[in-house]
């Protein structure tokens, strides 16, 4: 682009050069976390959920370091309270209210999961990228990835269909990833314990 005043050219320039220069921090900070990775105890962990669509390496490395062991949650709902995706609640007597997510939890891990929680807006195929993904990851995992797509692409066409704010719409699908995340976490690491999450 080109500006006729000299000033607003030098302006537009050095916003270039600063997305410039934080796509190359992206790149050596993903670069020395792949790195990393292999000597990782939850490296296998991390491989597997990049199986879920909207749950790329950085995605992936963010929710499995903040949450750590899998296994401590008995059930997806526990994990999703944990990470703080579930409704607040108000109760006085018989009348139960819910309200927005607390936001208690991870502000991260949840960032990063509502971000991946957009892809689901378009309709469910497994890309390019999915596919490389998918290399090498047991048919368990696979099995409950595509499960898992087929769902929330549904449930987000549904909720959208249903007048629900885009905002609303994204943190249910962000929840509802948790629970195909923590199911395919614990088929790696437990492969006795393969199978979908129960439904929130």
């Amino acid at each position: 682009m080109r500006f006729e005043h000299p000033a607003q050219q030098i302006v537009f320039q050095e916003y270039v050069d600063a997305v410039s220069d934080a796509e190359s921090r992206v790149e050596r900070r993903t670069k020395q976390i792949s790195d990393l990775l292999p000597s990782w105890s939850l490296a296998p962990v991390v491989e597997a959920v990049q199986a879920m669509r909207g749950v790329a390496f950085n995605v992936a490395v963010t929710v499995v370091a903040e949450v750590g062991d899998f296994q401590r949650f008995d059930n997806p709902r526990q994990l999703m309270a944990y990470l703080e995706l579930t409704p607040s609640e108000y109760s006085s007597g018989a009348t139960v209210r819910r309200g927005g997510i607390t936001k208690a939890g991870s502000g991260l891990a949840r960032r990063a999961l509502i971000e991946g929680a957009w892809s689901y807006r378009m309709q469910a195929r497994v890309s390019r990228k999915l596919h490389d993904r998918f290399e090498g990851l047991p048919k368990a995992v696979r099995d409950i990835a595509w499960k898992g797509q087929l769902r929330m692409c549904q449930r987000y066409r549904h909720l959208v269909a249903a007048g629900k704010a885009k905002v609303v719409v994204t943190t249910a699908i962000a929840r509802e990833m948790v629970g195909f995340i923590w199911a395919i976490a614990r088929a790696v690491t437990s492969p006795h314990e393969v199978g979908a999450p129960a439904h929130s």
